[in-house]
């Protein structure tokens, strides 16, 4: 029983620190994200998202978040964010994690397509800090769309933040609420060859990557 319980800790430890477990390497996840986005966007969803998109300061794409659970639980994966630059293109991408953990009842596997479009200034300046945990901050809001999350387009029209997941697996659908989305700034060193933060990059257009241009190239299509 004590090995038992050892190893279900360890298992939700290592769910809960993506950045060490979970990330993939720079390029597989830019290439992914990319993936991701044209397969959002060709869902049911799509047409709605885009018109969230258009108007978007900034967007996240996870491509991959992995949860799983047997009496613990926990999810994490990586994450891009590119911004809207002034000339009207998207930006290089900044690097995340996003991760959380979970005790319960569990049992089951889900993989998780996430994207979240960020409408505001103060939505984008919260997700531009090193850190950042949905559900903690009462003073932005976060609206879910899509089928496998609970929202509408009404409750999206002020929102700060609206996500919109596509999901296989034994859950339902998949909650962001106390999960924790966090600059990988190790990530961004070894993209770019230099030591950059997320704001740099995606406001100050600091980073360059020519591995990124089919990223940049989707958001514009779909983004304006």
């Amino acid at each position: 029983m004590k090995k038992l319980l050892l190893a279900a800790t360890l298992a939700a430890a290592y769910l809960a620190a993506p950045t060490a477990a979970l990330a993939d390497p720079p390029q597989h996840l830019v290439d992914s994200a990319t993936l991701s986005l044209q397969s959002i966007m060709g869902g049911s969803e799509g047409t709605q998202a885009q018109q969230f998109l258009r108007r978007a300061r900034a967007v996240v794409v996870c491509p991959n978040i992995f949860r799983a659970g047997f009496i613990i639980g926990g999810e994490g994966g990586g994450c891009l964010m590119a911004a809207r630059t002034s000339a009207g293109s998207w930006s290089n991408p900044a690097f995340y994690t996003l991760g959380s953990g979970s005790f319960g009842f569990q049992a089951g596997v889900q993989s998780a397509q996430v994207m979240m479009m960020i409408m505001t200034t103060g939505g984008l300046n919260a997700l531009l800090n090193s850190q950042f945990k949905f559900g903690a901050d009462a003073g932005l809001t976060v609206a879910t769309l899509g089928a496998g999350v609970n929202g509408s387009m009404s409750t999206a029209l002020d929102a700060d933040i609206i996500t919109l997941s596509k999901t296989e697996g034994l859950y339902g659908g998949i909650s962001l609420a106390g999960s924790v989305l966090a600059n990988d700034s190790g990530a961004e060193q070894n993209y770019y060859g230099s030591t950059l933060d997320a704001r740099e990059i995606v406001l100050g257009q600091q980073g360059s990557n020519p591995g990124a241009n089919p990223l940049r190239s989707t958001l514009a299509q779909y983004g304006g």
